[in-house]
């Protein structure tokens, strides 16, 4: 299905330099909020207390904080859980006091100022859990990485395999360096929607590889560039559709789908943008910079006297 069809290829490739300084400064300055900011993670990674209140109006956050200050927890975070009356508290793992004992402190001092408050539920994650939590994230973020490596590398060849992996690294580090600039809380949630961002961005990395390899065959005179600006070109309207279509459905779960979705569709939404861009302006390049030809793509034919001996 095509919703519009471009007649002239659009010159992408011509201003591939620019494209490219674009990200790389961006990909840039996300390591550097990495690595001076850090990523504001979550009770799972950490290890903590979560609590989950109910009022029997609306809750007054401002008050919630300001009675954990004077139990001196000021260091918990406090927000609005889906409703209104609902708010979630998240306490920091201690080594001098129990989670359950914690939390009895918090709940009792909190039922001081407001009677009619009621627990939810209390959920404990070990501070050894968190950790191992982090580390199997991280695993399967890299095992994922290596795959999608050498899933490319079959199907085509080195050179796309390379390029995609620069792309698709490009993206989830700049997802992160996001997360880290504004202190956004990252969950699971938000590594699981960063593991997605991964698989969708190769999706749209392979449909543009596999138009540029058709090209090669079946435009023998065209320059590399040429090509690949003609494959990008023919994609342009499936890429529209099915990243528009997507990012409607993304923006209803963060519009709509309350705190907990919140960040797990911010990150979507930041992957998605990125994924269009960095699988047709950054990928794309990097093949043609390495110097894919012909060659690399389509076999010889043999000659027929190769073929009667």
């Amino acid at each position: 299905m095509e919703f519009f069809r471009i007649r002239k290829d659009i010159p992408f490739m011509r201003h591939a330099l620019t494209f490219n300084i674009i990200s790389l400064v961006t990909f840039v300055l996300s390591v550097i909020f990495l690595a001076t900011k850090g990523l504001h993670l979550g009770v799972e990674f950490t290890g903590g207390t979560v609590m989950e209140l109910s009022y029997p109006k609306a809750a007054d956050v401002a008050q919630i904080r300001q009675t954990l200050e004077s139990i001196k927890l000021g260091d918990a975070a406090v927000q609005k859980f889906g409703s209104s009356d609902t708010v979630l508290v998240r306490l920091p793992a201690r080594a001098d006091v129990q989670g359950d004992k914690l939390s009895e402190q918090v709940f009792s001092a909190l039922a001081q100022k407001d009677p009619g408050v009621q627990k939810l539920r209390v959920d404990f994650v070990g501070s050894q859990v968190g950790k191992e939590l982090l580390e199997n994230g991280s695993l399967a973020l890299a095992l994922v990485s290596i795959l999608i490596v050498l899933y490319l590398w079959f199907r085509f060849e080195w050179k796309f395999g390379i390029a995609a992996i620069i792309a698709n690294l490009h993206d989830v580090v700049i997802i992160l360096g996001f997360f880290a600039l504004f202190q956004w809380e990252f969950s699971l949630p938000v590594l699981a929607a960063v593991l997605a961002v991964l698989g969708y961005s190769v999706n749209e990395s392979v449909v543009v590889f596999d138009r540029i390899r058709e090209n090669f065959r079946k435009m023998r005179k065209a320059s590399v560039q040429e090509i690949i600006d003609n494959a990008i070109t023919r994609t342009m309207s499936r890429t529209i559709i099915t990243h528009g279509s997507t990012q409607i459905m993304v923006t209803m779960i963060l519009l709509f789908g309350g705190d907990t979705l919140h960040y797990f569709a911010l990150a979507l939404t930041i992957g998605i943008l990125f994924g269009i861009y960095s699988s047709v302006l950054v990928a794309s390049p990097i093949v043609m910079w390495l110097g894919v030809s012909r060659e690399d793509l389509v076999k010889p034919e043999r000659s027929k006297q190769e073929a009667v001996i």
